[in-house]
């Protein structure tokens, strides 16, 4: 889906949040790359990234192109600082009404307001969407996001204990909700 790009300041800093573009395609994957070598709260590692440009714009048309999908891209002062999506769980009937959300933030943009505008505007696009409830999964140690999470609403619905990260670390990763 295609959605208005929103501008905001925040202390003395622009943030613009906007919808990817084919043209994003090489940007989006090599930032993506640097942010999963960054953190070890990601899904996966850097070297698992195998998707090509093309590939990726495809990614980028097929979510502007599908009404239970966005792609949200964040700058800061005009320098990429992370990107945010959600997408709708199935086209099935009995799960048409959920979907799952992912925030990813470049570190040196992380504690400084950015993940809660981009939950906000993923919030609030997914309420317009139709969606009843949103959905996510976080590691236990990830602090800093749970808190963020648990001050708009969501609420633990379940543990996979132990779940693995890139290093080999354990922590269990905690299942997350919000109606909506």
């Amino acid at each position: 889906m295609i959605v208005e790009k929103i501008k905001i300041t925040k202390d003395g800093s622009e943030i613009l949040l906007r919808c990817a573009t084919a043209e994003d395609a090489e940007m989006l994957l090599s930032g993506y790359k640097k942010m999963l070598g960054e953190t070890q709260f990601l899904s996966c590692g850097p070297d698992e990234i195998s998707l090509t440009v093309e590939q990726e714009k495809t990614f980028i048309e097929g979510s502007n192109n599908d009404k239970d999908k966005l792609l949200l891209l964040a700058f800061v002062n005009g320098k990429y600082a992370g990107n945010c999506n959600f997408a709708g769980k199935t086209a099935s009937r009995r799960t048409a009404h959920r979907a799952s959300l992912g925030i990813a933030v470049f570190q040196e943009f992380t504690g400084k307001g950015l993940g809660k505008i981009m939950l906000e505007k993923l919030l609030t696009e997914a309420k317009k969407a139709g969606f009843e409830q949103m959905e996510l999964t976080v590691y236990a140690d990830n602090i800093r996001a749970r808190s963020l999470y648990e001050k708009f609403g969501f609420i633990e619905c379940g543990r996979i204990p132990d779940a693995r990260r890139i290093s080999g670390a354990g922590s269990d990763e905690i299942r997350m909700y919000k109606k909506l």
